[in-house]
């Protein structure tokens, strides 16, 4: 396995870890890696009673100098903006709760169990 394939398998193991946070908060996952053309992806979309809420997944490993909740840069908060009213014109519209744009940071460390942390409105 090549460091491309690594990182890739490290990333969907944390949107499962994500995923499966999300929904034990009683929020449905509606979409996976939802793509708009070039603008980028979307990692989860869920359903929060009548919330749509897109959800950025960042996973580091123990020992990243960075955690994953700081991964948010004030343009990435932006792009994701920008992805969410795409992600609206294609659904038909605004839905009755909003939409929410949520961060889920996973951190696996060397040894113990990983970390996942779930941040609401973020941007």
């Amino acid at each position: 396995m090549n460091a491309q394939q690594a990182r890739n398998a490290i990333g969907r193991y944390g949107e499962d870890l994500a995923a499966r946070r999300l929904t034990g908060a009683g929020m449905t996952v509606l979409e996976r890696n939802w793509r708009c053309g070039r603008s980028g992806e979307i990692d989860i979309v869920a359903r929060d009673g009548d919330t749509v809420v897109l959800c950025e997944v960042k996973t580091r490993r123990g020992g990243c100098y960075e955690h994953p909740m700081a991964a948010v840069t004030p343009r990435k908060a932006q792009r994701l903006r920008d992805l969410a009213e795409r992600w609206i014109q294609t659904h038909g519209g605004t839905p009755p709760g909003g939409v929410r744009i949520d961060l889920v940071g996973v951190l696996l460390p060397d040894r113990g169990a990983p970390l996942v942390e779930h941040a609401r409105g973020v941007a």
